[in-house]
């Protein structure tokens, strides 16, 4: 019983570090304290894909300019939660001199967002904002306004009638709703003659977001586009549409990592939305330094967006956000 018992906890704490260490940058330090640089620990929704890749890159390029030094860290999926907010106190019990956080759920670390401010230590919001009152700033894509300009779009594809399905990745992050709401409501206001189905949710995750897609196409045969709200969600709709041997659907996507560039290129998706996610990571960084610093800024700063397909995929403007 002993033998059992000492085993677990062993094995327990074995996976702690393991997932604790997911998406840590062993070249950017692993902990606060220590040294004279400003430390921002970095807190995303995720690790996997090309975004947050992009993103850790533009916050690990503007930190070396600064003179600061940054840790990012994120969970294997971007449906674990609970791993994430595991991290977010990990990343407070070092102390770090300010706090970035893309949060998978909008309320479930208010708690812990309180306490980062009881020990001054400033919260900066990134991609997604959170149902709380401690950031000082949320660096973002204008999500809404992105879905819109999605929804735009594939309503011109579909000759602005018949059905189209939604496959978004979560509706608990703030940019999950905004990008579900800002398709929708473009919809209702732009193109009555256009039936916006309930939105099936994917958690970013390409297998589930694959299934969801064929369910979708086998209960409406005459389905006309399907919207994907993330890079995961894209990517497992370009795969469930494949899979399905559907063919005279129009997709539309959000992001631009490489698979679904490629898609753009070959005629698979019809376009897409892409953020500047190293330009997030820089605004993140440069937001959490005059946090650091005490001066103020804005209550959101907006990172931007283009729309991008095959007819701009290689133009100077659109290649600079790809993070392919």
């Amino acid at each position: 019983m002993k033998m059992r018992k000492a085993g677990a906890v062993l094995l327990g704490a074995a996976l702690t570090f393991s997932l604790a260490a997911c998406g840590q940058d062993a070249g950017s330090g692993g902990g606060g304290g220590g040294g004279d640089q400003p430390y921002i620990a970095i807190v995303s929704k995720g690790f996997q894909h090309q975004f947050w890749q992009a993103v850790k890159k533009g916050a690990e390029a503007e930190a070396a300019k600064q003179g600061a030094r940054v840790t990012f860290v994120g969970p294997p999926t971007e449906k674990d939660v609970e791993q994430q907010i595991n991290m977010l106190t990990n990343d407070i019990a070092k102390s770090p001199q300010a706090i970035g956080f893309a949060a998978l759920d909008s309320q479930a670390a208010e708690p812990l967002l309180q306490q980062a401010k009881s020990q001054n230590i400033p919260v900066i919001a990134f991609d997604s904002g959170v149902d709380s009152q401690v950031p000082v700033t949320t660096v973002s894509t204008d999500n809404k306004a992105a879905a819109a300009e999605a929804a735009k779009h594939m309503a011109e594809l579909v000759g602005n009638k018949g059905k189209v399905a939604m496959v978004v990745h979560d509706q608990t992050s703030k940019s999950g709703t905004d990008r579900r709401d800002g398709f929708k409501e473009w919809m209702a206001a732009n193109a009555p003659g256009i039936t916006v189905l309930q939105p099936q949710y994917g958690g970013g995750d390409q297998l589930e977001s694959a299934n969801i897609t064929k369910s979708i196409i086998s209960a409406n045969p005459d389905l006309k586009g399907i919207y994907a709200s993330n890079e995961g969600s894209a990517i497992g709709v370009i795969k469930g549409v494949e899979e399905s041997g559907k063919t005279g659907l129009q997709l539309v996507g959000f992001d631009s990592g490489k698979a679904q560039v490629d898609a753009i290129r070959d005629g698979s998706m019809a376009g897409a939305v892409t953020q500047d996610p190293v330009n997030m990571g820089k605004e993140l960084v440069i937001a959490a330094m005059k946090a650091i610093n005490g001066k103020d800024q804005p209550k959101s700063i907006d990172t931007g967006f283009k729309w991008y397909d095959k007819t701009n995929v290689d133009a100077a403007d659109i290649k600079a956000v790809l993070y392919d």
